[in-house]
């Protein structure tokens, strides 16, 4: 492909992200169609060529996506994919193609297709070279949920281990990531009735939480509360107690910015209160919630 080729698409690329923070998305569309009929033009075997067609093709697909096109974006992102077929050079587009397009499908409630994508998406990702561990934690967290919310339990612990083990070897266990995963590993136990299991990922999600986020971060008051929830499961009430109050604390101290929150580890703090006989405490738990959430 000639420069003057490759600066007319680059034009174009960035025209489209200029309209998109104007909020000119109609223009944007013409713009992102323009590169690609451009850069369709050109198409040969030459894979510079086909790395440009590939490229406008996603942004489209992006931008037809973020605007609820969803049969354009699907179009694009398929078109974009069967040119990349046998590229071992672009492994890891592929990959994000593949897994830009499960989410698509995700979001249209096809979470066959989307799993099958996602699935696909992983197993490139953890074939590239160089390797992208980030991006395979990304897709089996994205793959655990999936399961998760389709009922299937086991499949859901295979793939959120999956990502913990592979946290853990990356970025250590006191990492935002690792942290992160552990949580959602500890949720899945506890809705599963493994409150043994439940309680030890939580409390890792915690310590991990307290070294990297600090005593007083969202994040960290939001592990107080699923601990809390566990700890009730495996019988130790008074050490929930305080985990509820450590975790109601710190969401008071952050303000109207997490009410919602809030609000949620106070009616899990009342019904506990209310099954010790505290009814006056949980009153006014919740009292002092409606006086935050009135401001």
């Amino acid at each position: 492909m000639d420069s003057a080729t490759q600066n007319l698409l680059q034009l174009l690329r960035e025209r489209v992200q200029t309209l998109l923070a104007q909020k000119n998305y109609d223009e944007a569309v013409h713009a992102a169609s323009a590169a690609v009929e451009k850069a369709q033009q050109t198409l040969s075997g030459d894979p510079d060529s086909v790395d440009a067609f590939v490229g406008a093709l996603e942004v489209r697909a992006e931008l037809f996506r973020s605007l609820q096109r969803f049969q354009e974006a699907k179009e694009d992102y398929k078109q974009a994919i069967d040119q990349l077929d046998s590229r071992e050079d672009r492994l890891h587009q592929m990959a994000r193609l593949h897994a830009t397009y499960g989410a698509l499908h995700d979001e249209l409630g096809q979470p066959e297709r989307a799993a099958e994508l996602w699935t696909t998406s992983l197993d490139i990702f953890e074939k590239a070279d160089p390797p992208a561990p980030l991006d395979v934690i990304l897709m089996a967290n994205n793959l655990a949920f999936l399961m998760k919310s389709q009922g299937n339990l086991d499949d859901a612990e295979t793939y959120f281990l999956k990502a913990l083990e592979i946290s853990h070897k990356t970025l250590g266990s006191d990492h935002e990531e690792t942290a992160t995963v552990s949580n959602n590993l500890g949720a899945l136990y506890l809705s599963s009735g493994y409150y043994e299991q439940a309680r030890e990922m939580h409390m890792m999600a915690l310590e991990s939480r307290r070294k990297t986020l600090g005593d007083h971060h969202s994040d960290t008051a939001q592990s107080h509360n699923n601990l809390a929830l566990a700890l009730l499961e495996t019988g130790d009430r008074s050490w929930a107690r305080r985990h509820f109050e450590k975790s109601m604390s710190i969401y008071e101290d952050l303000g109207r910015a997490h009410l919602a929150d809030l609000e949620a580890v106070s009616a899990n703090y009342c019904q506990f209160l209310r099954e010790e006989g505290e009814e006056g405490s949980a009153a006014r738990v919740e009292n002092l919630v409606r006086e935050i959430a009135a401001g």
